[in-house]
């Protein structure tokens, strides 16, 4: 089964004037997590896609799509 994801992260991020490195530091990761992230090449686990949901403001859902 392949499932399709998603990640509108970036867009979130930049709207909250947040650098990669800055999000990355807030969030407890290494800013290459996030680049992976951004890229849809790295699946977040529920703790971390909660923890940037809270620091952008923004629903899960609307961060990370999983079809």
């Amino acid at each position: 089964m392949n499932v399709k994801f998603e990640c509108h992260l970036k867009k979130y991020r930049t709207l909250k004037g947040l650098t990669q490195e800055q999000l990355a530091e807030l969030v407890g990761v290494r800013r290459e997590t996030i680049m992976r992230l951004e890229k849809a090449q790295y699946n977040p686990s529920l703790k971390l896609a909660l923890d940037i949901s809270k620091v952008v403001d923004t629903p899960v859902t609307e961060l990370f799509i999983f079809e």
